[in-house]
């Protein structure tokens, strides 16, 4: 009887996570700026949700669920550790197939412009923007209140808008 308890239990991880790990490891890349660092933090953020599955009541959860535990693992790992820091015109140069696959100047001014971003603005924006979450689903992955999510949102925009702007005017027909 254990046996077969135990097998349902990985089927649902199995079936959780493979639905998810990709989201899992785009949110540790925008959140980390580093492809090995984010599969790491997937796996220890996998470990912890294998070993805390049972807490989970509903499946359909489960996405925020592994992301809020992604953005723990991700928080443990720069307490326990402090690294490089690494200068973003390398970092969008080198790591461009993972912000998208476009060669527009444009979209790659404006991946470094987000990636410039402080951290509190360009999290709920990547999840919004990139990843399709809802304020509420932002809320609850960053632990905060959907007016301070909210708030986020448009002081990034707005964030954006004036560096474009300081830019000037280059869409010139």
């Amino acid at each position: 009887m254990t046996g077969t308890s135990e097998d349902s239990r990985r089927h649902r991880f199995e079936r959780l996570v493979g639905e998810l790990r990709r989201d899992m490891y785009r949110y540790a890349f925008w959140l980390s700026r580093d492809g090995a660092l984010a599969e790491d933090v997937v796996q220890e953020a996998m470990v912890r949700a294998w070993r805390n599955l049972d807490s989970l009541r509903e499946d359909g959860a489960a996405k925020q669920w592994l992301l809020t535990i992604v953005r723990r693992e991700n928080a443990r790992h720069f307490e326990r550790k402090r690294l490089e820091t690494v200068d973003v015109d390398d970092l969008s140069g080198r790591d461009e197939g993972m912000l998208a696959d476009s060669h527009d100047t444009d979209a790659e001014d404006l991946r470094a412009e987000l990636l410039e971003l402080p951290d509190e603005y360009r999290e709920p924006l990547v999840l919004q923007v990139l990843m399709g979450y809802t304020t509420g689903e932002i809320a609850e992955v960053m632990e905060l209140k959907q007016a301070t999510v909210l708030t986020r949102l448009h002081r990034a925009r707005n964030q954006l808008k004036e560096r474009f702007a300081a830019d000037g005017p280059d869409f010139d027909g």
